[in-house]
């Protein structure tokens, strides 16, 4: 059975950091690439960041690029997003997802990631 487990979130002030984590069981975590996503309330799921399945290239929306860093680890089935320099806009439910490594490349696109955890609450506060 696919899981993926969020973790690290929680009440910041602004201008704070977090690191966010998502854990992988049931499934060859390498052989897919890997993307955080956000949902704040009353608005659509946004595409946050993305990294291949080597972790040799990393992707960010422009709202982040420049504060968080996406990484992962192969060998503990692990990723994460360091947030840094956080602002209100940051807050929302933050989802991992994974999408298989055979399409050689990220997406922005929520409905072509297969696996999906339950969240991590991230709140940050003025």
């Amino acid at each position: 059975r696919v899981q993926l487990k969020e973790s690290g979130g929680g009440s910041v002030q602004s201008g704070g950091s977090l690191t966010l984590s998502c854990v992988a069981s049931g499934y060859t975590y390498m052989q897919y690439y890997m993307a955080w996503f956000r949902q704040a309330a009353g608005k659509e799921r946004e595409w946050v960041s993305c990294i291949t399945w080597n972790g040799g290239r990393q992707f960010y929306a422009d709202s982040v690029k420049g504060r968080f860093a996406i990484s992962r680890d192969n060998a503990k089935a692990t990723l994460y997003l360091q947030m840094d320099s956080l602002k209100p806009e940051d807050t929302a439910m933050y989802y991992c997802a994974a999408r298989s490594a055979a399409y050689r490349a990220c997406s922005v696109s929520s409905s072509e990631y297969t696996y999906w955890g339950q969240g991590t609450q991230v709140t940050v506060s003025s």
